[in-house]
């Protein structure tokens, strides 16, 4: 996870994911550094991707999953899809909603020049 984290930082997503690939055990951290990465570095369609196969693989989507992915939205303008994750994260995740994932909202909205529902 370390070394994911460094890589992401560092702006080097391909070595991120492949060291992330070669790791025994993918825990959530791991896949939320990457998810994180993809979305700092404009790639908010592959974090959605990433999201959506964490889904699949059985991982447990946690509060810093949910940052991570409507982070990309926003900077992906993918407004739709960022309210959809938005609304279901309590409803159907468990995860309760924190001033991290309004500010993301807030981020997201004025953007797309939603002011009023922001």
């Amino acid at each position: 996870n370390a070394l994911v984290h460094m890589y992401v930082k560092c702006g080097d997503i391909v070595h991120a994911r492949q060291v992330f690939n070669k790791m025994p055990r993918q825990d959530v951290v791991g896949w939320n550094a990457l998810v994180a990465g993809y979305a700092q570095h404009g790639n908010g369609e592959e974090a959605i991707r990433l999201v959506e196969k964490m889904q699949q693989e059985g991982v447990k989507l946690d509060h810093i999953t949910f940052v991570c992915v409507l982070c990309a939205c926003s900077h992906a303008g993918l407004v739709d899809k960022g309210c959809c994750y938005f609304n279901s994260m309590s409803r159907d995740y468990g995860v309760t909603r924190a001033a991290e994932h309004y500010a993301c909202m807030v981020d997201l909205l004025g953007r797309a020049g939603l002011l009023e529902e922001a």
